[in-house]
Parts: C-alpha cells; sequence; structure tokens
C-alpha cells in the first residue's frame, strides 16, 4: 500500500500551498443522457484537492511537470471533480458509489445538494452500487446520526472488496496515515451488514450490468458494463483517474492505488478493451460529467470527451 491524507494531513498540505480559503467548490452540475432505454445522470459530488507530489510520488518532477504544462494542467496541485452515476432503467433508480459525506474533503460531500437541485429524493434510489471503499465513494451512504442516506435502496459491493475491509488484521496491516480509511470503511460496512449484497467479478449486479474486475487500486475495485445490443457503457470508478496522465502514461504508479503496480496494468488493459470496444465510459474522477471514449495515440491513449 501507499499512504493517503488523512483530512488533518490534507488541511495542513492545501494551507501550505494557499488553497484553505481560496479554492471555492465546483458549481454543482448534473449532465443527462441516454444509453438505449436507459437514462443516464451524472451529478457532482464537488471535487478534492490533491497534490502532485501525492499523485505521482514515483515521477520525476522533470518528466511530470512538461506534460500537465502541454495540457494546460496545473503542476503542483490536481482538484479531479467527483462524479456521480445515476442511471434510470425502468423501474430501478440506481447511483453508482454515494460520494464522500461530509467529513473527507471540504470541497466534496456535495451530493445531496446536487440531488435537491436535480429533483431527484434519496428515496427514490433503489439500489446502491459502490465500486469500492474509499472514503469519496462510501462515506456517503450515511449521515452524521448514521442515517442511511438512501433509505429505501439496496446495497451490492465486491465480495472481494467486502471481505477485505471488514478482515480483523486489515487495520493492524494498513499505514497509520490511512487508517482513518479502514476504520470509516468497517462502521459503515457493519451498518450495511444487514442490508449488502455481495457479487463476484463478472457477475451480472443487476439486469444488464456487468461487474469488470478493475482490481489494483483497491483489492476489489469494480467497474460496471452496461450493456444495450453490441454497445457498452462502462462505469470505471478510479481504474482510469486523470484524464491526461492516465491515459498518455498508463504505467506510471499513482499514489492514490493501494497496489500500484497491479493498478496499472488493470488500467492498461481496461483502456485497450474501452479502445477496442468503441465503449462510452464515465469516469469518477475525470472532467465533469466524465463521459467519453477512449481514442488510441500512438503507443498510448486519449480521453475524448463528449461535448
Amino acid at each position: 500500500m501507499v499512504p493517503f491524507f488523512s483530512r488533518r494531513e490534507f488541511l495542513r498540505l492545501a494551507a501550505a500551498a494557499g488553497l484553505v480559503g481560496t479554492v471555492a467548490p465546483q458549481a454543482l452540475a448534473l449532465q443527462k443522457t441516454r444509453f438505449g432505454a436507459r437514462e443516464i445522470m451524472v451529478l457532482s459530488d464537488g471535487h478534492l484537492s490533491l497534490p502532485a507530489s501525492f499523485m505521482f510520488p514515483d515521477i520525476a518532477r522533470e518528466d511530470l511537470e512538461p506534460l500537465l504544462t502541454a495540457n494546460g494542467l496545473a503542476t503542483d496541485m490536481f482538484l479531479p471533480d467527483c462524479n456521480i452515476t445515476l442511471v434510470k432503467d425502468g423501474e430501478r433508480l440506481i447511483i453508482f458509489d454515494a460520494g464522500a459525506g461530509a467529513n473527507f474533503q471540504p470541497t466534496a460531500g456535495k451530493l445531496a445538494d446536487s440531488l435537491s437541485e436535480a429533483g431527484i429524493d434519496p428515496a427514490q434510489v433503489t439500489d446502491v452500487v459502490f465500486t469500492h471503499a474509499h472514503p469519496d465513494h462510501l462515506w456517503g451512504v450515511v449521515d452524521d446520526f448514521d442515517e442511511f442516506t438512501f433509505g429505501e435502496a439496496n446495497h451490492h459491493i465486491s465480495r472481494t472488496e467486502w471481505d477485505y475491509w471488514r478482515a480483523p488484521d486489515t487495520l493492524e496491516k494498513t499505514p497509520e496515515e490511512r487508517k482513518s480509511f479502514v476504520a470509516g470503511a468497517q462502521k459503515r460496512f457493519e451498518l450495511l451488514s444487514e442490508r449488502i449484497t455481495l457479487f463476484d467479478f463478472g457477475a451480472e449486479v443487476l439486469p444488464g450490468i456487468e461487474a469488470i474486475d478493475t482490481s489494483g487500486h483497491t483489492p476489489g475495485h469494480t467497474s460496471f458494463a452496461l450493456h444495450d445490443g453490441s454497445q457498452n457503457l462502462v462505469i470505471i470508478g478510479d481504474a482510469i483517474s486523470q484524464s491526461v496522465v492516465s491515459f498518455q502514461r498508463p504505467g506510471w504508479h499513482s499514489g492514490s492505488d493501494q497496489d500500484p503496480s497491479k493498478a496499472a496494468q488493470t488500467r492498461q488493459s481496461l483502456l485497450d478493451r474501452l479502445a477496442g470496444e468503441k465503449s462510452s465510459l464515465i469516469g469518477f474522477h475525470l472532467p465533469h460529467p466524465g463521459i467519453g471514449t477512449v481514442e488510441r495515440d500512438g503507443n498510448a491513449y486519449r480521453f475524448a470527451a463528449v461535448p
């Protein structure tokens, strides 16, 4: 595993960089589109603020900075969007991940406001499907009073992910700076224990929704392919998390991945699949709304955002 920033450490680093009090949260946004008979909505949960030195700790600045500068990106901080996907499929309203809630980073946790602006009552959600159990994807499943955000919903997560975070030795084996992730996941998993459905990689989680093994970012990280005839739409979670580096340098290790080598292999395989199948994708941390396709670019790839 590699370190991740606790809330306290994030605030210290952000203050040192002059970001606290100066970076306004992203305006809430909703994108609607269709995929066959399904209606797709992408809502904003805000954004994160992550130092470039954390995102790519093994990459020399002289290699990283020219790539970022050439693509109009800042070289010191990444501000990745947090895109929550909802799928209206007949009587089902499915949400993929539950956002960060109020206790992770101050610029995230905006899903409740986005749902309100979109006119969606959380009680309408029938299914919550998790890509993985990192805070910005899981912690919003309950509020500060441990009440479920989506009180009428069934909840679904990979068996591998569930078993990993609940294992009695996970906390002990986790670096100190990441122990809050484990404690947060275990608390929420305990609350979910009576209403969770576990699935295996390759399973049909819900009708027409395939669970794809994209482990590496976490042990049970899952992407989801929605099928409509020969067309696919893949909700990729954090398997591909940066719109330039992840595509142009998929083999570079990221500080956000728990197993950087496995994650890089997964990223390469997923990009190959998406490009080869000409699938559409929605990325949790790609520029809002994160909808686009993958195009081959020599020996690398390019993210083609859908206007």
